[in-house]
C-alpha cells in the first residue's frame, strides 16, 4: 500500500510518461521508498503496444544484470553463515580456476600469456576486479572472439559447464589490479552451489525470494503467470539512444528466454521480477527492514571496494566519472552532472533492458525503474528519473 505524503511527484510521472509520448519507452513504472514507506508508484504505457495491454504494477520484467544484486547477497550470507570468507581464494571451491594465465598487453593471440601474480578472490569477483570478462561488450577483441567461440555465455549448458569452459581461457589482466563488467558474478552462482550444497535457483528460493515474499522472481514465467510478462523492445536505432520509434524483439536474447526452463541459471543477468517483489529487495537494505544480511554486511557491501584512484568503465563509452563499485553495485563517490546533487555515497545498478535500482544510505531512500528496452543500461531516462524523485523527496 502506497503512503500519502506531503511530496508530490508530478514531476517524475510527467517525465516518465514524455518517454512514452516519444515512441523512446513502450511503457515504464516507478516506485519510491522513503525509509520502509512506499510513497509513490507509477505506471506510464504499455506492456504490450501491438495489443494495447496497459502496464501495470504486476507485469513481470526480465532485470538481467539486476541479478546480480540478488547473487552478491547469496555469497554475503554464506560469509555470515562463516560457509566462506571474501578473501578466500575461487580455486578452494572451483579448482578450475587455479593457475590463471592473463593476456599481455596488446596481445591479438589467445596463448600470448603471462601467470597471473595472484589467484583470484571471492572479493575481487564480487567487486568485478578478478580479472575474467564477458563476451559482451568489448567487440572485436581478442578475448570477446574467444567468449564467443567457446559460448562462454550458452544458456544451454549448467554453471558447472560454464566453469570447465573458463578453465581454457585467460584473465584480461592480473586480479585485483582494475576494473572491468565480467560474467564473474555467473561465477559466484555456482560458488552457492559448491557451498550451499544447493542448485542456485533453490538456495535464492529458500534464502532470499521466500523469506522476503517475493513470488514472482525466479528463472523462469510459469505458464500461468505468462499474460503478465512485458513485451520486450528495441530501438528503431541503435546509433541514437534517443531516436523515436521502437521494433518489438521476441526472440531476444534467445527463442524462448525466460520462458521455457534452460540449464544455466545465471546469477548474472537470468533472473524475471516485478516492480513489487523488487521493492521487497530494496526494503530489505534500508533501515528498520526485513532483512536478509546484517546491518553490518549491506554496510560492507555499498562501501567502495576498487583499488584507490580507480573506477568504472565500459568498452565504447570509457570512464564513467565518479563511481566506484561496491560488492554487488556501483557506488557514487563525486556527484557528476548527471547525478542528483545529494547523491554521493549511493549503491546502484541496472540491467540490459532499462530496470535500474538505487539506494541511498544517506538519505534512506531508494527508487526503481522498470522498463523493457534493449541496451538501456544507464540511458537518459532512468538519470532523468532519479533527479527528480531525489527533488521530490527533498534529497538534495
Amino acid at each position: 500500500m502506497i503512503n500519502q505524503t506531503k511530496h508530490d511527484f508530478s514531476t517524475v510521472h510527467q517525465a516518465m510518461q514524455r518517454y512514452v509520448d516519444k515512441d523512446i519507452l513502450a511503457g515504464v513504472s516507478t516506485a519510491l521508498l522513503a525509509g520502509q514507506e512506499l510513497v509513490d508508484v507509477h505506471c506510464a504505457g504499455w506492456a504490450d503496444k501491438e495489443n494495447r495491454i496497459a502496464l501495470r504494477d504486476d507485469h513481470l520484467f526480465r532485470v538481467f544484470s539486476n541479478s546480480k544484486l540478488v547473487t552478491s547477497i547469496a555469497v554475503l550470507q554464506l560469509m555470515e553463515a562463516g560457509k566462506l570468507q571474501l578473501d578466500d581464494a575461487i580455486e578452494h571451491y572451483l579448482p578450475q580456476l587455479a593457475q590463471r594465465q592473463v593476456l599481455r598487453p596488446g596481445a591479438t593471440r589467445i596463448d600470448d600469456t603471462e601467470a597471473a601474480r595472484s589467484s583470484i578472490t571471492i572479493h575481487q569477483l564480487l567487486s568485478h576486479t578478478s580479472g575474467l570478462s564477458y563476451g559482451l561488450l568489448d567487440h572485436g577483441s581478442t578475448i570477446y572472439k574467444a567468449y564467443i567461440e567457446r559460448k562462454v555465455m550458452n544458456a544451454m549448458t549448467p554453471l558447472s559447464s560454464m566453469i570447465d569452459v573458463l578453465e581454457e581461457l585467460p584473465l584480461t589482466f592480473h586480479p585485483g589490479s582494475r576494473w572491468e563488467y565480467s560474467i564473474a558474478t555467473d561465477v559466484l552462482s555456482r560458488l552457492v552451489e559448491v557451498v550451499s550444497g544447493m542448485r542456485f535457483d533453490a538456495y535464492l528460493q529458500a534464502h532470499i525470494f521466500d523469506p522476503l515474499g517475493m513470488q514472482d522472481t525466479g528463472f523462469v514465467v510459469p505458464a500461468d503467470k505468462l499474460d503478465r510478462l512485458a513485451a520486450y523492445y528495441a530501438g528503431s536505432d541503435p546509433g541514437n539512444i534517443l531516436q523515436r520509434g521502437l521494433k518489438r524483439l521476441d526472440k531476444s536474447p534467445y527463442p524462448g528466454a525466460f520462458v521455457t526452463p534452460v540449464p544455466r541459471l545465471s546469477g548474472g543477468g537470468g533472473l524475471v521480477s516485478s516492480l513489487h517483489d523488487m521493492v521487497a529487495l530494496m526494503r530489505s537494505l534500508l533501515n528498520g527492514g526485513k532483512r536478509v544480511l546484517r546491518e553490518d554486511t549491506i554496510v560492507l557491501m555499498m562501501q567502495n571496494h576498487l583499488p584507490q584512484g580507480s573506477g568504472i568503465a565500459f568498452p565504447g563509452v570509457g570512464n564513467v566519472p565518479g563511481k566506484g563499485f561496491g560488492l554487488g553495485g556501483a557506488v557514487t563517490l563525486v556527484s557528476s552532472s548527471i547525478d542528483p546533487a545529494g547523491s554521493v555515497g549511493e549503491f546502484e545498478w541496472g540491467g540490459i533492458a532499462g530496470t535500474h535500482w538505487w539506494i541511498s544510505p544517506r538519505h534512506q531512500i531508494a527508487g526503481l525503474l522498470m522498463t523493457q528496452r534493449q541496451m538501456s543500461f544507464w540511458h537518459p531516462f532512468s538519470f532523468e528519473f532519479k533527479r527528480l524523485a531525489y527533488q521530490a523527496l527533498d534529497a538534495g
